[in-house]
């Protein structure tokens, strides 16, 4: 068993044990769960789900109820416990389960990851779990691929990932109900991260601004502050204040 940490998200309302090494939860799963559409007595599922922290920000969000298939058991078994910590056990479990591989038989009303995006290009993590939650090995239309086989109809695909590699998503998706939502470091910034949501029966391809993550100073915008306090939502395909 590794050495686990207990952090709080959504300021404090959420509380996480993770591993102290390796891989760590932050701002990109608090963004993807802000961004899933979901309302009370659906259902969603993540695949990818490490220790619970995106699905479960969703649960408290939104009410839902949630499905978490993570492929290494000891995350599976501390993300089942995060759900006992957080007294969300009832509808909010984890299956150790290969996301790419889960039958396919079952679909809920939205689907989200934060899957491996990095390229194998650049140095390598001596950590063999920060690589597996890190660098997908050509496997990243897989993901998106493996998501869509699970959306109930009329439900919704959501992602999170690197900028750069959304080119690859868009591919592997219907021509049809993709929104788009950058992630700015500063608003003079590209976009580092990207969200990107596919809806099942909808339109053309919302454009959004997206959300300036900091100030000139290094502080949170005020924004994005209410995002990952748990007071917002991210408005995929919609207007969305940027002014730091």
């Amino acid at each position: 068993m590794r050495d686990v940490t207990e952090d709080g998200f959504l300021n404090n309302r959420l509380k996480l044990r993770q591993p102290k090494r390796g891989f760590r939860a932050g701002l990109d799963a608090v963004m993807l769960a802000a961004a899933v559409p979901a309302s009370a007595g659906e259902t969603a599922l993540e695949l990818g789900a490490g220790v619970g922290t995106a699905s479960l920000c969703v649960a408290l969000r939104t009410g839902c109820d949630v499905t978490g298939l993570e492929i290494d058991p000891e995350l599976a078994r501390l993300a089942n416990q995060n759900a006992v910590l957080n007294a969300m056990a009832d509808r909010v479990r984890f299956e150790t389960a290969d996301a790419l591989t889960w039958p396919p038989d079952r679909r809920f009303d939205h689907v989200f990851c934060n899957p491996p995006f990095h390229d194998d290009t650049g140095q390598r993590s001596p950590d063999a779990h920060r690589v597996r939650a890190l660098q997908d090995a050509g496997t990243l239309k897989d993901w998106v691929r493996s998501g869509l086989k699970h959306v109930a109809s009329k439900g919704s695909f959501t992602i999170i990932l690197r900028a750069d590699r959304s080119g690859e998503v868009l591919a592997a998706l219907p021509s049809k109900g993709i929104g788009i939502f950058p992630l700015r470091p500063r608003a003079e910034d590209p976009p580092k991260r990207i969200i990107v949501q596919w809806s099942d029966g909808g339109g053309g391809l919302p454009q959004s601004p997206g959300l300036i993550l900091h100030q000139p100073d290094g502080r949170y915008t005020a924004e994005a502050d209410a995002v990952l306090r748990g007071a917002s939502s991210l408005p995929i395909g919609a207007p969305w204040p940027t002014n730091p």
